[in-house]
């Protein structure tokens, strides 16, 4: 096949892909062209301004200082408008910056850069070429096929020792999603894609008015934009960092509800402007919780305590500290146990008195418990305190499935009727329940009632079954 030559070394890289990419742009290079002296594979990836194909080094261009396997990168800027082409090079020289100032486990290595001279091939002649490591995938594939429970803290850990390092070397990614957060086959995490990357000068940078909806936080959204773009701070990755953590540990969900980017878009701005609480689903561990909540602060002010650094240090010390292994009897002593509690309880009712975990009070009352200590001991009803309520039963428990209405530990609900055979939920020490509770809600509330999962409660009065799990 022939060769496409090297027409001069650029500080280029390419931009983030945008959806959009025609098939033509899949074909630009046929499998086993040459190009300077690496030979394509397949396509792997497609943008709207760029193509990635698998690569190998060409015959005697390998060696023991060239990988046997790398990712190119191609960024056409023939026929593009001035503009368009004045923003791939800007983004280009971006990233080459700093992939040679900032090299880090933790990012995805830059080999070289190039611009191709193709006088046969037009749609190529100029293309900006990066030569990148060769990656096994993406965290977004990852959160399609699952995310093994196993693998969760250990690579929010990754993303988060990728951005400290960025941010220590003055940058910010400002692009941060799991599309652009590459897995090695070692299961190694790298960031990658610093198109949109700026450089800080003082206490933020400027980028152009580009980046993913679902990841950009509350002020984004009605920032201006100026001739150098707009302001970009640490604290906007923190913010995408959150919602990173609530997709790996809510199977990929958003913490903001909305069938679209833009009306997800509205619930953010709607929280960031005090106007709605957080609403996580319940799938997020305790302590992930309480971390995404922070990195999910509605202001710059209030997530800038929480840099990428602090929060590595607390990943590292819960990773560190062995999670406490509940005890549960078996055999004889399970069966004692079981007979002690049926004495107690028995005894109770020929007494006239009230077994400990089913406390005296009118049939249908309630009290919301949160199994979260942290929650317990706190007298103000914060955000990530509090617990939804859900629409169906049978759905799964997530953002999608809860009604507006937030409850707090120690509030008081009152239920008509119970679901015995609900979806099944577990509570944050384990305890797992199929039981559920249809609750009123307020005067004047669609739906005018929810359901409560029974491992939100501890009381649990005699209520009798729902004819159907409809709210």
């Amino acid at each position: 096949m022939p060769a496409i030559t090297v027409q001069g070394a650029v500080l280029g890289a390419g931009i983030s892909g945008a959806a959009g990419a025609t098939e033509e742009s899949v074909d630009l290079l046929p499998r086993g062209h040459r190009v300077g002296k690496w030979t394509v594979g397949e396509p792997i990836g497609v943008g709207g301004w760029s193509t990635v194909y698998a690569a190998r080094p060409s015959g005697r261009a390998g060696g023991p200082d060239l990988p046997a396997e790398v990712a190119l990168k191609i960024m056409p800027t023939a026929g593009l408008a001035p503009r368009q082409a004045r923003r791939i090079v800007e983004s280009a020289h971006r990233e080459v910056e700093l992939g040679r100032r900032t090299g880090h486990p933790r990012l995805i290595g830059l080999i070289e850069s190039f611009v191709l001279g193709a006088p046969d091939r037009p749609a190529l002649d100029g293309a900006i070429v990066l030569v990148m490591e060769r990656a096994a995938g993406s965290l977004r594939e990852l959160l399609d096929a699952g995310v093994p429970e196993a693998d969760r803290g250990r690579l929010i850990e990754g993303i988060c020792a990728g951005l400290a390092h960025l941010h220590r070397a003055g940058w910010v990614h400002a692009d941060l999603k799991p599309e652009n957060v590459l897995l090695g086959r070692d299961g190694s995490v790298k960031l990658s894609d610093f198109g949109l990357a700026a450089e800080l000068t003082g206490t933020h940078g400027y980028a152009p008015p580009l980046g993913t909806l679902d990841y950009l936080p509350p002020e984004r959204w009605k920032a201006p934009l100026g001739a150098q773009g707009v302001q970009v701070r640490p604290s906007a990755d923190i913010w995408a960092l959150g919602v990173v953590i609530h997709e790996v540990f809510a199977s990929g969900t958003s913490p903001f509800a909305g069938a679209t980017p833009l009306a997800r878009g509205a619930a953010v701005q709607e929280y960031g402007e005090g106007r709605a609480p957080l609403r996580m689903d319940h799938a997020v561990p305790p302590f992930w919780r309480q971390l995404a909540a922070d990195c999910l602060a509605p202001t710059h002010e209030a997530r800038a305590g929480h840099t990428a650094d602090s929060l590595l240090g607390r990943i590292a010390a819960a990773r560190r500290t062995p999670r406490r292994r509940r005890i549960r009897p078996r055999g004889r002593a399970r069966a004692a146990l079981l007979a002690v509690a049926l004495c107690a309880t028995a005894g109770a009712a020929l007494s006239g008195g009230t077994p400990r975990d089913d406390p005296a009070r009118p049939t249908g009352d309630l009290t919301v418990f949160n199994a979260d200590r942290t929650c317990r001991s706190r007298p103000a009803r914060e955000p990530q305190c509090s617990l939804g309520l859900a629409i169906d039963p049978m759905a799964p428990y997530t953002p999608a499935n809860v009604v507006p209405i937030r409850v707090w530990h120690g509030d008081p609900l009152t239920a008509e009727c119970r679901l015995p055979h609900g979806l099944p939920i577990v509570d944050e020490d384990g305890h797992r329940s199929t039981q559920w509770f249809r609750v009123h809600l307020p005067t004047g509330s669609t739906p005018p009632t929810a359901w409560l999962p029974a491992v939100r409660t501890r009381t649990h009065p005699s209520l009798p079954d729902c004819p159907h799990p409809s709210p």
